[in-house]
């Protein structure tokens, strides 16, 4: 498989922080990756500088061989690379199909053909009932769903999920992974931070561990779940136990 994501020395400070510190890691196209590590490890930052939210102080970051290092978010979209954010705030003034259309139009012109995509997403994460609902009356598990509709609908090759099951109940856990797994089965690459361990390891194929901004491991999740310095770092040996 070839490699759709290359990050290559990437690095981030903020003042005297150090945020990122030379991280490389690529992710291979067709593949579910995950991004593991404690709080304040860097994380955010990463899917940030990578999707040009951040620019970063040194560093590279090509998308299928093309350097889109430090470029707008909206061109970094536009070239195939779409996100979702940890917290979800859907526009609360707008319905959940207006909302989805918005990124179906990141590369459909047409209002019509626009709303044909977001209907058709909508359906796919099971939202078409709420299509008229406005943002701000949704529960918990349909924003999670409203905002992973939002960036599928941009059409992307390679999909950021940042946390996309951090507040939901167990069932709707397993709910979340068969649709990102469904995602997947569409062609799409997907790149996930995620502290719901079980979530991540049951999902990903390879996982990438930070730690104060480095990455001090990566591979098969059933690897890592081994490696003395992940343990130490964020598992912690009732894990390893």
């Amino acid at each position: 498989m070839s490699a759709l994501l290359e990050v290559r020395d990437l690095t981030k400070r903020f003042g005297g922080l150090e945020a990122l510190a030379d991280v490389s890691f690529s992710v291979a196209e067709g593949t579910i990756v995950g991004i593991i590590g404690p709080n304040g490890a860097g994380k955010t930052t990463l899917f940030n500088a990578v999707t040009g939210f951040f620019k970063p102080d040194r560093g590279r970051v090509s998308l299928r061989g093309r350097d889109i290092t430090g470029q707008p978010p909206h061109r970094v979209c536009a070239q195939g690379l779409a996100r979702t954010f940890q917290l979800s705030r859907p526009f609360p003034q707008l319905t959940v199909l207006q909302t989805v259309r918005i990124g179906a139009m990141n590369r459909i012109s047409d209002l019509a053909s626009a709303t044909a995509r977001a209907e058709e997403v909508l359906a796919f994460v099971g939202l078409a009932h709420k299509r008229d609902q406005l943002g701000l009356h949704l529960t918990v598990i349909e924003r999670k769903r409203l905002e992973l509709a939002r960036a599928y609908a941009t059409g992307p090759a390679l999909l950021l999920l940042d946390e996309v099951v951090a507040g939901l109940r167990p069932n709707e856990v397993q709910d979340m992974i068969v649709l990102v797994r469904k995602i997947a089965a569409q062609g799409v690459t997907i790149l996930l931070i995620e502290h719901v361990l079980e979530a991540v390891m049951s999902v990903s194929s390879h996982l990438i561990v930070l730690n104060y901004g480095r990455v001090i491991a990566e591979g098969p999740p059933s690897e890592l779940a081994r490696h003395p310095d992940v343990i130490a770092a964020y598992l912690g040996k009732a894990y390893h136990a």
